[in-house]
């Protein structure tokens, strides 16, 4: 096992950390980063839950309070709540698996919930940015009806602000040339019409001329290089290319598109309880989280434009 930590563990409890490290690695199919960061998150937990080597009855026989201990203490470290959600869901995990191979059982674990992150503002594009994005998405694939594909889901989703998963989902016959409009099933089956803009058929009709599989109503519109639907996962990919070669920030992901389209709406003067509707929301107090990007974008704005920050004092 690649992953070699310090786990404050007897030999047996050794041997069956190895096993849920296998587990996780060839069935769980984790990556190996993921692995190394729930393998080192475990480490930590045993270090600091008691002074001599755990062994798999003393995993049984912890409470809610030596939990919580743990849980204070880790915290009283000021690591970031994102990385204490980490530490308590792989330890959960752990006893999960415990469970599940009949190696051990404890319900104090359950009791334990995971503090609630911080609350990030959406992170979007400017305008030059997400037209560059659309211009070179289809340059980023292998062949050019695959970069036609790419191109026209990237623009559904900056253009209608969908959800990775709603573009996907579209099959043929849901969307044509005199298609004003797009009725979308989003989050709980919730159903929204969202308009659709001219470029928006133009680019998904130039992906269906050069498409090679012979598609008929009823067939997923987006097609992978097998002839299946596409996967959220392999357009991930190619964005990632993109965003390597367009110098674009980490933040930039397919669901950043969404963001983009909902900011510079705002930015434009679309009222909120609109923007509601346009990305399907089922509270407004999701939507709001968008002011908090149009304030940041309009401080910076301020600072840059005022005389006061041009004049020398």
């Amino acid at each position: 096992m690649r992953f070699e930590y310090s786990f404050n563990a007897d030999k047996n409890l050794l041997a069956i950390i190895e096993q849920w490290q296998a587990w996780l690695l060839n069935e769980r199919r984790f990556s190996e980063h993921t692995l190394d960061g729930y393998s080192r998150d475990l480490a930590c937990f045993l270090q600091e839950i008691l002074s001599k080597p755990v062994s798999i009855d003393d995993l049984q026989n912890l409470e809610v309070r030596d939990f919580r201990r743990f849980i204070a203490k880790r915290s009283a470290e000021n690591i970031e709540k994102s990385s204490l959600c980490r530490e308590i869901s792989a330890i959960k995990n752990f006893y999960k698996w415990l469970k599940r191979e009949n190696l051990a059982k404890n319900s104090a674990i359950s009791v334990i919930s995971t503090p609630r992150k911080p609350k990030v503002a959406p992170k979007a594009l400017d305008v030059d940015d997400s037209f560059d994005v659309l211009i070179e998405a289809k340059n980023m694939a292998l062949n050019e009806w695959q970069g036609l594909r790419d191109r026209a889901i990237l623009t559904l989703l900056y253009g209608c602000g969908l959800r990775i998963s709603e573009a996907l989902n579209l099959n043929i016959g849901d969307i044509n040339e005199k298609s004003d409009s797009l009725r979308i099933k989003g989050k709980g089956n919730k159903e929204r019409i969202v308009p659709l803009l001219p470029i928006i058929w133009k680019n998904i009709e130039a992906y269906l001329q050069k498409c090679p599989y012979n598609l008929k109503t009823g067939d997923p519109l987006f097609l992978g290089a097998r002839g299946e639907r596409i996967t959220a996962r392999v357009v991930q990919r190619q964005v990632q290319k993109l965003r390597l070669y367009l110098g674009l920030p980490d933040t930039f992901t397919p669901h950043a598109l969404r963001h983009s389209f909902a900011t510079q709406l705002l930015e434009q003067g679309t009222d909120l309880r609109s923007l509601q509707e346009l990305l399907g929301h089922s509270s407004l107090i999701t939507t709001q989280r968008y002011t908090e990007v149009k304030t940041e974008t309009l401080q910076k704005e301020y600072h840059k434009a005022h005389p006061f920050e041009n004049k020398n004092q």
